[in-house]
Formats: structure tokens, C-alpha cells, sequence
């Protein structure tokens, strides 16, 4: 067996190594805020209300929420924030996280942002990812329908082929790019639209390399079988297998739909359940390692240090390609700097958008923070040790 290398997440100066002082502070008020529940929830209803009414509350926000969890308002206005990930090795997937107003026009539209990211992203080793949501490019309700069995009218019919189409475009574009692309994971109730239309594009494009990534719902009962059930269908296809994890983000949602339509949850039991079955799908995607790449995407410690004892333990190099960590911008530093320290390919997602119409992306990470038990206090605790550390290095 190989020696194992002993994994710190602890380091607080490697964790905030790109920080100032006042940036620290800054991340201290923030967090400060997002650890009381009642403030956050106003504050996003006041945000919200100054934006309807034209308050000019933009440079707020740019300074605080907005540029804390977001890269900038444009592709071009992301690059300093692009630039200063990448001294520290680490990468950016360029996330356009504005919501669509769901017709055809917008549905162009955010075809058209993702297609530019994916342009952006060619020939570019600090951005290996273009990421895209399928709810950006095409009607929901649709995607029900058809994952119910319901026969379409012509018009859906054509809204329908006109979404497979914007997928199949920027995957297409991807490959082409020679870049990759990660096909972000929904509810469940057209879940499984968008995998049958995540595994065409694999088989299309993920002959020679790994280009389309599907996403995997851990906290979904049923999703580890599923995660191994599909990759054995691309190993006998004779294509590649790119899986990103997640622990998951729509949990009350699918919980309470399944409440008042009268079907069992496909919600975990409980949070262990959902831990256990996340590093089993790690496991199994290493043990795999040759056919399936791997983005994983999570913010627990435990998982992340686990990633790197399956690496070491495969005879994995820590900057092979085919293996990514992945947090979100502004969440989890100590995690996301420690890996990179220690020779780790990881990547951050990197929110950008204009400020106003980013704000629902930003009501949810502010929720997030405070209902993910610990989480927002667990980033406070660590400001604040970076801050004490800091001080008493100058006493």
C-alpha cells in the first residue's frame, strides 16, 4: 500500500492566503449577518424591494453579497476574479446564474451566454468547464410532460425539439472548443429528460475524451445505483463517462411535492445516509478511473480528504485531468486553497450576471448558508481564527 500523505484543511494561511485584512473583515460582517436568519431573510426582501424601485443600491452590492459570491456582472468584468483564483492555482467555471423569463426569446438567449462561456473557456487551462442549467433553454412544464408520458401538442412538440437542440449546440460547441461541459442536475419530476438527453451528448461527443458531465443528487436514494447503472451502459457503448457529484439542492422541494402528491420521497432518510452514499459514489468513480472523470462537487471536509486518500491509494496523480474538486466562490476557502496547495486540480464556480437579476442565485446561497446546519457558522469560526492568527503575528 502506498504511504498515505496527511491532508490539512486546517491551514488558515493557506485557506486565506489571498485575502487582505480588510477583505477579512469584510467576509466577518458578512458572515456575521448570514448567521442570523432573521436578518438575512430581510435583507434579501429589502434588496429585492430597492431593486423594484429603482433604488440605487447596485454599489452596495457590489461591495458586500454580490461581490463576495460573485465573480462580476459579465464575462470580461469576471476576469480579475478569473486572474486571481489562477495565482493560486485554481480555476473558474464561469456560471451564468441569471433565471430566465421562460419563453422562447429567453431561452436563445441564455443559450447564446452559455455559448460565449464555452468560447471563453477554449484554450484557456484556468477555465477547463462550461457549465449550463437545461431549465435555462427550454420549458419545465414540457419536460414533465414528457417524462409522464403525456403526449405533446404540436406547439410543445416544437418547443421540446427546439430545446433538445440548444443542448446538443452547446455540447457540440464544447467538444469542438476541445473543452468540457458540466449538465447541472434538476428536480426529479424531468430529471430524467434531462439525463437521456445528458447521455446522447456523452455518446455523441465523449468517444476520445471526456467533454459532457451529468450530475449525480447524492441525497437521492436511489442515485447511486443509477450513477453505476449509467456508467456500465457508456462502458458497453464504448464512450466516456463524466460525472460530476453533489450532496443536492432541492430537498424541501422534492419532500414536500411528494407530501401532496401522495408518492414516497426520494429523499435520503437522513443526512448519513446521504454521506454514505456520496463517498460510496466517489469510491466507485475512482475505482473506475480510465473510463469515468469526475468533478465532485462538495463543501463537507470529510468527503474532500476522502477524495484524496482514493487518489493516493489508486496511484493517481493529484494534477490528473480527469479528476476535479469543485466549491463555490466565496464558500469554503480552507478547502478549496488546501487542496490546490497540495498539487489538487480544483475549481471554483464562479457566479456572474448583472447584479439585479443575479439576486435570486443570491437569496438562495444566503438561505443555504443559514440552513445547512453549521455551515455559515463553520465559515464565520474560521474568519475569525484567520483574523485572531493575524493579529497576534503583528502583537
Amino acid at each position: 500500500m502506498p504511504t498515505k500523505t496527511k491532508i490539512s484543511l486546517e491551514n488558515l494561511e493557506v485557506a486565506f492566503a489571498s485575502k487582505t485584512d480588510a477583505e477579512l473583515r469584510k467576509m466577518y460582517l458578512i458572515y456575521a449577518t448570514m448567521n442570523n436568519n432573521t436578518a438575512v431573510k430581510l435583507g434579501i426582501k429589502m434588496a429585492n424591494f430597492a431593486f423594484a424601485i429603482k433604488a440605487p443600491i447596485k454599489g452596495l452590492m457590489k461591495k458586500t453579497m454580490f461581490g463576495h459570491f460573485c465573480g462580476g456582472e459579465s464575462i470580461e468584468d469576471s476576469q480579475k476574479t478569473v486572474d486571481e483564483l489562477a495565482a493560486y492555482r485554481i480555476r473558474t467555471i464561469l456560471d451564468y446564474s441569471v433565471e430566465g423569463k421562460g419563453n422562447e426569446a429567453s431561452y436563445e438567449a441564455t443559450k447564446n451566454e452559455i455559448l460565449r462561456t464555452i468560447e471563453r473557456s477554449a484554450g484557456d487551462e484556468n477555465i477547463p468547464f462550461a457549465v449550463f442549467k437545461v431549465t435555462g433553454l427550454g420549458s419545465y412544464e414540457i419536460m414533465m410532460k414528457v417524462q409522464e408520458g403525456k403526449k405533446l401538442s404540436e406547439k410543445e412538440q416544437t418547443s421540446f425539439n427546439k430545446l433538445k437542440a440548444r443542448v446538443d449546440e452547446l455540447c457540440k460547441a464544447a467538444f469542438e472548443a476541445k473543452t468540457k461541459i458540466l449538465i447541472d442536475a434538476e428536480e426529479s419530476w424531468f430529471q430524467d429528460v434531462i439525463d437521456e438527453m445528458a447521455y446522447e451528448a456523452m455518446e455523441k461527443y465523449n468517444q476520445e475524451h471526456c467533454v459532457v458531465y451529468n450530475t449525480y443528487q447524492m441525497y437521492m436514494h436511489e442515485m447511486l445505483q443509477r450513477l453505476k447503472s449509467s456508467q456500465a451502459v457508456a462502458a458497453h457503448k464504448g464512450y466516456k463517462f463524466g460525472a460530476k457529484l453533489v450532496r443536492g439542492a432541492y430537498m424541501e422541494k422534492e419532500r414536500d411535492r411528494a407530501k401532496d402528491k401522495g408518492y414516497n420521497s426520494p429523499i435520503q432518510p437522513d443526512k448519513a445516509s446521504t454521506d454514505r452514499d456520496f463517498d460510496e459514489a466517489l469510491r466507485f468513480c475512482v475505482e473506475n478511473h480510465g473510463h469515468v472523470s469526475l468533478v465532485a462537487g462538495s463543501h463537507n471536509e470529510k468527503s474532500n480528504i476522502l477524495l484524496t486518500q482514493l487518489i493516493e491509494e489508486a496511484n493517481i496523480s493529484p494534477s490528473d485531468e480527469s479528476v476535479y474538486f469543485a466549491q463555490l466562490y466565496g464558500m469554503s476557502d480552507n478547502i478549496s486553497f488546501n487542496l490546490s496547495h497540495a498539487g489538487y486540480n480544483v475549481v471554483k464556480y464562479v457566479p456572474y450576471g448583472p447584479v439585479e437579476k443575479v439576486m435570486p442565485y443570491l437569496g438562495r446561497r444566503a438561505e443555504e448558508n443559514t440552513s445547512v446546519a453549521g455551515q455559515s457558522s463553520r465559515e464565520f469560526d474560521l474568519i475569525k481564527k484567520e483574523i485572531t492568527r493575524r493579529r497576534n503575528i503583528k502583537a
